[in-house]
């Protein structure tokens, strides 16, 4: 299904993904990542889609919105499905204002 969402169509500009490698918490957002984002990526090749690991943080994914607005949605604990369902609203969604 992650081939199915359109990235870059509205207003966001740049997706990023924050993990950590080993913690419980970053469970979901790893598997989202080994199993969701290649289809992702592919479909959407010119969108800039940024992975950060660092050791013992909170898994969040974070949006770029047109005019610099940012937006962060933690993930600690969330399923890959509750991820993938958190990227497609972060795509669809209008910028937060600023």
């Amino acid at each position: 299904m992650a081939n199915a969402i359109r990235l870059g169509g509205g207003a966001l500009r740049e997706l990023r993904i924050h993990l950590c490698q080993k913690s419980a918490a970053s469970n979901g957002v790893r598997a989202f990542i080994e199993n969701d984002y290649v289809p992702l990526k592919k479909a959407n090749q010119e969108f800039p889609i940024l992975i950060r690991e660092a050791a013992g943080i909170s898994p969040k994914i974070w949006a770029r919105y047109e005019y610099g607005a940012e937006q962060s949605v933690p993930v600690e604990n969330a399923s890959r499905e509750k991820v993938l369902e958190i990227v497609k609203q972060l795509a669809s969604q209008k910028p937060p204002r600023t």
